[in-house]
């Protein structure tokens, strides 16, 4: 007990120490908001990365999924690093820096304000990252409390009181170059702590090749779903639900190219140069972190629970069920890789919420004056109102077993994800993108989703699933876009040209030769 608390205070200090020592870069909004737009690409990719990837992932969905579909649901990880990491790094990424950097703007809901040329489609997607990214922020609270009990015996009160507050520390001092380290800390925590507790698992069942025998065995059930049954499905290459599986891997993988929290790591990196190097390490970070989380929950049916316990206590018991027998060290380096987890993506998500709210809602329509030492100030005071807010519900939610939240953390990925994608990748690379169409994707994004929330009962069956239908908004939302902006008023040819000429710049740089020292000036185009 006492060498897991000396880790717990250990991380905890070097977190607010990193905060405290990074309290220079944040004078200003272009500092606190994103580091300067300086920041490097290891530091860049394992913030996307530690944004990505949640105690809800680690906790919540790789003990769902891996229960639902077993050693398949490790195509949701690899799905995750090929389609939500290392693809919106190379479509996304450098145009994002580019063209962000042009129409200085530092959030995405700015991005379609001047992007688009409407204050109003400003308010609106700085409502709708409000009303959706605040509720997830209380989700990621889930699944600690288990830990906490099993490793620390600590009330799970004392455990959300203190990451609030810790995460808050760290945040409010040093802004988005504090989280940016921090978020490298903790994602090597992460690394190291997936890779030992898969193996300390497998190793309980005798091994890889062991467990997948004894996985093999277990029979499914009708209450399993379609495939009625049988033996050897849970170890199979597609699993025994292909369908609603693909519905998992395409919400949780391209839901990110349109999440405010994750799209905002592209406006803070260094230079165009790093973009390579950054996919190629947060792909990396993803193939460990995420695929090794669905993997380790596939054998969640040799766990020792029966689906009676399951349906009981929820699918939040299958993995602190799976860790429950490990050597006390390992459960605590356990306890610090979902704190890790959490801590990373909450900093993140408080300083998207709050950064929007401030610069998008009340800059310019509330006060009406806002200078940058005004802005800090007021974006400071939010952060600690939303982690005050997120704590709250997170207490109300576990004290009253509220499901609505947990609900509607699901929902906000396909909304936000459904709302913003396809306005924001098309208005990257297409000038003909037109206000109306933006409009549409925004109001049926988030529209079907809360119809979804509310009335599920009257969807088809398919959609009746958050996830499902999250998937659905997205794909949807791509089609809407290009669609309605054929039929619908073309933007001002000469505003857009001015926004996309951010790509027809020349610079000029120093190319070293390959053989020598000397070096030669070239002029390269900005495409």
């Amino acid at each position: 007990m006492a060498i897991k608390i000396i880790m717990l205070v250990l991380f905890f200090g070097v977190m607010i120490a990193v905060g405290i020592i990074c309290r220079k870069k944040t004078t200003d909004v272009n500092g606190f908001v994103l580091g300067g737009r300086s920041v490097g690409p290891w530091l860049t990719a394992f913030a996307y990365g530690t944004s990505y990837f949640s105690a809800v992932i680690f906790i919540g969905y790789a003990g769902q999924f891996g229960w639902k579909y077993g050693i398949a649901s490790t195509w949701i990880g690899l799905g995750n690093a090929l389609i939500g990491s290392l693809m919106p790094w190379f479509i996304l990424g450098r145009r994002t820096r580019v063209m962000s950097q042009h129409l200085d703007s530092a959030t995405m809901p700015e991005f379609f304000g001047k992007r688009y040329d409407s204050n109003a489609l400003k308010i609106a997607a700085s409502f709708i990252v409000f009303i959706f990214l605040i509720p997830y922020t209380a989700s990621l609270y889930n699944g600690l409390s288990r830990l906490f009990n099993m490793a620390f015996d600590i009330p799970y009160e004392i455990c959300i009181i203190a990451m609030a507050v810790l995460t808050g520390i760290y945040v409010i001092a040093g802004g988005y170059m504090a989280t940016a380290i921090n978020d490298f800390i903790q994602g090597i925590i992460m690394l190291f702590g997936i890779v030992a507790v898969i193996i300390a698992v497998l190793n309980s069942h005798g091994g890889l090749f062991e467990s997948l025998k004894e996985l093999s065995q277990v029979a499914s059930t009708s209450a399993d779903g379609p495939v009625g049954e049988g033996t050897g499905i849970f170890n199979s290459f597609l699993g025994p639900d292909p369908l609603n599986l693909l519905g998992v891997v395409i919400l949780t993988s391209l839901g990110t190219w349109g999440l405010p929290q994750m799209v905002q790591k592209f406006y803070a990196i260094k230079s165009e140069k790093q973009i390579k190097k950054g996919a190629i390490v947060s792909t990396a970070f993803a193939i460990v972190v995420a695929g090794g989380s669905y993997f380790l929950g596939g054998f969640a049916r040799i766990s020792g629970l029966t689906a009676d316990s399951v349906k009981s206590l929820g699918y939040d018991a299958v993995i602190p069920e799976m860790l429950s027998s490990l050597p006390e060290i390992l459960l605590g380096l356990v306890v610090i890789l979902v704190l890790s987890a959490s801590m990373s993506t909450l900093s993140s998500l408080v300083i998207a919420s709050s950064s929007t709210l401030t610069i998008d809602f009340i800059k310019g329509n509330i006060v009406k004056k806002m200078d940058d030492k005004k802005q800090v100030l007021f974006i400071r005071i939010l952060i600690v109102i939303f982690i005050l807010i997120s704590a709250v519900i997170a207490l109300v939610q576990y004290k009253s077993n509220i499901t609505f939240i947990a609900q509607l953390m699901g929902v906000s990925w396909g909304a936000l994800a459904g709302a913003f994608l396809a306005p924001f990748m098309y208005g990257l690379y297409w000038k003909k993108v037109t206000k109306p169409a933006v409009w549409c994707s925004f109001i049926f994004g988030a529209g079907v989703m809360l119809l979804n929330m509310f009335l599920r009962q009257y969807f088809p069956a398919f959609l009746q699933s958050p996830i499902n239908c999250g998937a659905f908004v997205m794909i949807a939302g791509l089609i809407i876009v290009p669609v309605v902006s054929l039929f619908t008023k073309k933007p001002d040819a000469a505003k857009v040209e001015a926004i996309f000429s951010c790509y027809d710049k020349t610079a000029v740089v120093k190319k070293s030769q390959d053989l020598g020292d000397e070096t030669e000036e070239v002029t390269l185009k900005n495409e």
